[in-house]
């Protein structure tokens, strides 16, 4: 990680703003246990979807999978149809450390591993908290995935960010690493608190100080100043 503090984050989403898992779906649709296990080990896998995340259309990678599970086609059509029952929610803590940052005037981005088909319709139930982004590059869209450093390249060139500007938050050590590689201030994702004291750290975010609003006795949190990036 760079010396220099950065002024600008990029966040991951899955696992990171949003808790993600085909078992959240699937464990409503299979309810023997060993049968989900065996399911989610041998059809609907993360290799298996991953390949949305890298480009390829739901249409060619569900007729591949029915060919080879024909007797799972209604589970294997259940990906695309219920997608967004594999995200249950937000990952507690993060969405507040995304309000805390905006309020800051802290430029922020998303770098995310995300089916070009499936992001659309995610990103507008989640508007409120996605429009808070300066800009978002999806995986699916650009044909490109993490770690591939190529993603990360073409991220800061679109922020409009070098390297040593931006924090990248991931819960993916093999991202993590590659982002560092690249001279970005890379930190590994493990709970809301621990990424609130990084940020505090580096300067993007106060320590919090409770003050009283004397009007209507509520409590606000102080945050840094912001800090835009250099074209």
């Amino acid at each position: 990680m760079s010396d220099k503090h950065p002024s600008a984050v990029i966040f991951d989403v899955g696992r990171v703003l949003f808790d993600w898992d085909p078992r959240f779906l699937y464990e409503r649709l299979i309810s023997d246990d060993r049968a989900l296990d065996a399911f989610l080990r041998d059809v609907v896998t993360h290799e298996w979807h991953f390949q949305h995340d890298a480009g390829r259309p739901f249409a060619e990678t569900s007729a591949e999978l029915i060919a080879e599970h024909p007797h799972h086609r209604e589970l294997i059509e259940a990906w695309d149809a219920r997608f967004d029952e594999s995200i249950p929610g937000a990952i507690p803590g993060m969405h507040e450390i995304v309000e805390e940052l905006d309020a800051g005037g802290v430029p922020l981005f998303c770098i995310t591993n995300f089916s070009g088909e499936f992001f659309p319709p995610f990103r507008a139930k989640h508007a409120a908290l996605f429009d808070r982004f300066r800009d978002i590059v999806v995986s699916g869209d650009e044909r490109l995935v993490k770690p591939d450093p190529a993603i990360y390249t073409l991220a800061l060139d679109r922020f409009g960010l070098r390297a040593g500007e931006a924090l990248f938050v991931d819960d993916n050590l093999a991202n993590v690493d590659a982002a560092a590689a690249m001279g970005i201030h890379a930190v590994l994702f493990t709970d809301a608190a621990r990424f609130r004291a990084e940020l505090v750290r580096t300067g993007l975010l106060q320590v919090a100080e409770r003050s009283c609003d004397n009007d209507e006795g509520r409590a606000s949190l102080k945050t840094a100043p912001a800090r835009g990036p250099r074209n």
